[in-house]
C-alpha cells in the first residue's frame, strides 16, 4: 500500500488546488481553493476558456460579482469530479469588515445553490481575524458552513471553536518557514523536522485541545512544504494536501503510523481557555509569528485578487 492510500485509512485526504484537471487521479474527499490558486489554473491554456466564457456571459455586471461567478464555476468543476465539498474563498479585500464578509459568503452560497449545488457541499474560506470569525459564527448559524483560513495562532484555533464554525485550516508550512527564516544560519533543519516541525507542533496543540474539550470543528491541516510534515499529522481529521506532495505520497511505499490520536488527546490535562476581544487581539499580538503571517497571507491574496480583477477586465 502506497502512503496516499495508507494516510486515507486515518485522516480525510484534501486536494489544495485549482486545478480540477489533476484531481481524478488522487481521489480526495474535498478539495480547497484560494485567489493564488485560481490565479494559478486560469493562466493555463486549458482553463483560459472558463474565465473568457465567464467574462463573456456577464459582461456589465460589478467586476467582484463577476469574479464570484468564476469562483463558483470552478467549485462546481471541482465538484463534478469529488464525493464532498468544495472551500471557496470570500475576497481577502473583506478580512476586516465583518458585514460585508456575510453579505458576500451568502451571495456565493446562492450562487453556487443556483447552479445546482447544495450548501452542504460548500465550505465558505473565510481568513481567521476577529471580524472574520464574527462573520463565520453567523454564518454558521444560519447553516451556511465556513472553512476559516490563515489560521496561524492558538487563540484562533479557540475563537473558531468557541463560534462554532465547521473546520478550521492551520497552516504548517508558513510557520515552519518563519520559524526556518528567524533563525537563519542557526536552523537544524533535523532537529526541526517531522514531530518536532514548529508548524506541526502548532497543529497538534489544536488538536489536542478540540478533542480533549469535545470541540465539534474540524481540524485540517494545510500548507505543507514536505512529506514529513503531512506523516507527522496522520490521524487529523482533515490534511489538504497539494498535487505535487500527493504525486510524492502516491510513489512511496514507506510504513505510515497514525501521529494523532483523538482517543488519547481526551485523557489529557489541558484547561479550558477563551477569548474575548480584547484578549484575542493581545494574544494575537504577543505571537510574532501569527501577527506577520496573518497580515503577510492576506497581503498575498489581496495581490492575487487583484491581478485576477486585471485579468477579467483584459
Amino acid at each position: 500500500m502506497n502512503q496516499l492510500d495508507a494516510l486515507k485509512q486515518l485522516t480525510t485526504v484534501v486536494a489544495d488546488t485549482g486545478d480540477f484537471m489533476q484531481l481524478a487521479q488522487f481521489q480526495p474527499q474535498d478539495a480547497t481553493t484560494n485567489p493564488s490558486l485560481i490565479l494559478k489554473a486560469v493562466q493555463k491554456a486549458d482553463y483560459a476558456p472558463l474565465l473568457k466564457d465567464t467574462v463573456a456571459a456577464f459582461r456589465g455586471r460589478p467586476l467582484d460579482e463577476v469574479v464570484d461567478r468564476l469562483l463558483v464555476r470552478f467549485g462546481c468543476e471541482i465538484l463534478s469530479i469529488i464525493p464532498g465539498r468544495v472551500s471557496t474563498e470570500v475576497d481577502a479585500r473583506l478580512s476586516f469588515d465583518e458585514e460585508a464578509t456575510y453579505t458576500r459568503a451568502e451571495r456565493l452560497i446562492e450562487l453556487y445553490t443556483a447552479a445546482g449545488v447544495s450548501p452542504e457541499r460548500v465550505l465558505i474560506k473565510i481568513a481567521a481575524t476577529w471580524e472574520g470569525i464574527r462573520a463565520a459564527e453567523r454564518l454558521e448559524r444560519r447553516g451556511i458552513h465556513c472553512n476559516l483560513t490563515l489560521l496561524f495562532s492558538f487563540c484562533q484555533a479557540v475563537a473558531c471553536g468557541h463560534a462554532k464554525v465547521r473546520l478550521i485550516s492551520p497552516f504548517v508550512g508558513r510557520i515552519y518557514d518563519w520559524y526556518k527564516k528567524t533563525a537563519g544560519s542557526a536552523w537544524d533543519e533535523a532537529a526541526m523536522a517531522g514531530a518536532n516541525d514548529p508548524g506541526v507542533q502548532s497543529v497538534r496543540r489544536i488538536f489536542e485541545y478540540y478533542k480533549r474539550h469535545g470541540i465539534a470543528t474540524e481540524v485540517m491541516g494545510a500548507s505543507f512544504r514536505n512529506l514529513g510534515q503531512i506523516t507527522a499529522l496522520a490521524g487529523c481529521d482533515l490534511l489538504t494536501i497539494s498535487p505535487e506532495l500527493l504525486a510524492q505520497l502516491a510513489a512511496s511505499n514507506a510504513p505510515l503510523a497514525r501521529a494523532l490520536d483523538a482517543g488519547a488527546a481526551k485523557a489529557l490535562e489541558l484547561p479550558a481557555v477563551q477569548f474575548d476581544e480584547p484578549a484575542f487581539r493581545l494574544a494575537l499580538n504577543q505571537d510574532a509569528m501569527a501577527t506577520e503571517k496573518l497580515a503577510e497571507g492576506i497581503r498575498a491574496f489581496i495581490q492575487d485578487a487583484e491581478k485576477l480583477d486585471a485579468l477579467m477586465q483584459a
